[in-house]
């Protein structure tokens, strides 16, 4: 099985960070978070990938291009220009990088790869968000329901405090909002079939939108609900806030040794 990962969007709400890189190679720990995303799905045995680029889509290329001298020491000699290679620890990955277009929006990205996953049931997850989903319960999941798309679904926890103000505008309880009081949200980490590619048109469709409101509207969109941790790395805070967990020992999508 294949993930597809859409790494193409240009995060402007983390302009901070990509001015200069797209938003999938921002690091947790000194890692793109796409490497945390692809190490993710390769402990439950996913190791074939298809990266959808856009904006600064050659510098995720060069990071893979050069990846073997990234996860290795080396001696160079300038002056006879030979390289030793020391202590080579690289992954069983197949990685395919495609170009999807600078302004193609999601759904459009995702119909541009549909020759590379042929005809067979893939993932599809966002290259910003990690967590501990459990990919092998959740491919048995979709498999058992026999729709053409499972979206994993989160309750985030609340950002703010609620306040209950009486008439007299006096604040009568402060609470934290309780993660169980929020909705259920889209937080990638889908499972699809091949047919998903009819509900999307051309570059300008937006994945969020008339695909899955079409699967839903056909009965062929199931929700993984899933109950630990999970968190996308939105804006400058939450990149601060992965890495302090990282740092920590404490980042619960970890898995791989």
């Amino acid at each position: 099985m294949k993930l597809v990962i859409l790494a193409g969007g240009l995060g402007t709400r983390l302009s901070e960070e990509t001015d200069i890189r797209p938003k999938p190679m921002v690091e947790i720990g000194g890692k793109p978070i796409l490497w945390h995303i692809m190490n993710i799905y390769s402990y439950y045995g996913v190791n074939e990938f298809v990266v959808c680029l856009g904006y600064k889509g050659y510098l995720v290329k060069e990071y893979f291009a050069n990846y073997f001298l990234h996860q290795s020491d080396v001696t160079i000699d300038l002056s006879n220009n030979q390289m030793k290679i020391h202590n080579t620890a690289t992954e069983n990955w197949k990685i395919t990088l495609v170009d999807t277009g600078q302004d193609t929006l999601t759904g459009g990205r995702i119909k541009r790869i549909q020759k590379y996953v042929n005809d067979e049931t893939f993932c599809l997850t966002y290259g910003d968000g990690v967590g501990n989903v459990e990919i092998d319960k959740l491919v048995a999941f979709h498999k058992k329901n026999g729709k053409l798309c499972t979206v994993t679904s989160v309750q985030p926890t609340g950002r703010f405090g609620v306040l209950n103000i009486n008439d007299d505008e006096r604040v009568e309880s402060f609470f934290e909002k309780r993660q169980e009081d929020s909705g259920w949200i889209n937080a990638g980490f889908f499972v699809c079939e091949p047919k998903i590619f009819d509900y999307i048109k051309g570059d300008s469709t937006i994945w969020e939108r008339d695909p899955l409101e079409g699967l839903a509207s056909d009965g062929q969109l199931m929700a993984f609900k899933h109950k630990g941790f999970w968190k996308p790395m939105d804006t400058l805070k939450d990149k601060q806030d992965l890495n302090e967990l990282w740092s920590s020992g404490t980042a619960a999508w970890k898995l791989w040794k």
